[in-house]
């Protein structure tokens, strides 16, 4: 299995749709130091937009010791040097992502509810799976629903095991004691009033 090197635990920052770069970086600042990965997620921006945001992440993701990740386009995070990419279902295939990024890339596969997904993901090369929505979520509000019973089930696979969708600092003390290793979050820390109180509270819901 393509494992990363030591077990994650904690908040998996998710950037928010920002169209200003400048702006997405004050905002990572602030909350980067509470993130044990941060994935860069922006579904408005183009291609140029993305690869100058990327690069402009990349640095303060090195300075600070935690990967970098990219949503959707394995292709970018190859050509930039990120730590790993994210697929949804219809992002193309593991296997050609595990192939570009190399055997030590993070390499994480949106896996909704189903449990047959993920194994067939951890067999193409995934090396974290991630379910959700286990709560309501701004962000996707129609997205399909997660039983919590679904994280202890996905342990025999084998790789961390990612919570996604509506999650609070409060209901991610549930899912990390369900079995999830990470809770990915957007809007539940950049929408806050105070952004880094929240992602440290998140990181805080891992101490059991």
């Amino acid at each position: 299995m393509n494992a990363p090197p030591s077990a994650p635990r904690g908040l998996y920052l998710l950037t928010p749709d920002v169209a200003e770069t400048a702006q997405l970086l004050a905002q990572v600042t602030s909350v980067l130091p509470h993130a044990t990965w941060l994935q860069y997620r922006n579904k408005h921006a183009d291609a140029a937009l993305r690869r100058t945001q990327v690069q402009a992440l990349l640095p303060l993701c090195r300075a600070t010791g935690v990967p970098l990740i990219v949503n959707d386009d394995w292709q970018l995070a190859a050509d930039l040097g990120a730590d790993g990419a994210h697929l949804g279902e219809d992002d193309g295939a593991l296997i050609d992502a595990r192939t570009a990024l190399g055997a030590d890339a993070i390499l994480g596969a949106s896996c909704y509810d189903d449990l047959t997904l993920a194994r067939r993901a951890v067999e193409a090369g995934a090396s974290y799976v991630a379910f959700g929505a286990f709560f309501p979520s701004p962000t996707k509000p129609d997205a399909r629903v997660a039983r919590k019973s679904l994280l202890r089930d996905a342990q025999t696979l084998g790789v961390p095991r990612v919570a996604i969708g509506g999650i609070t600092p409060e209901n991610a003390r549930q899912l990390a004691a369900a079995g999830a290793d990470l809770v990915a979050v957007i809007s539940g820390v950049f929408a806050a009033r105070h952004p880094a109180s929240a992602a440290h509270a998140y990181r805080a819901a891992f101490d059991l």
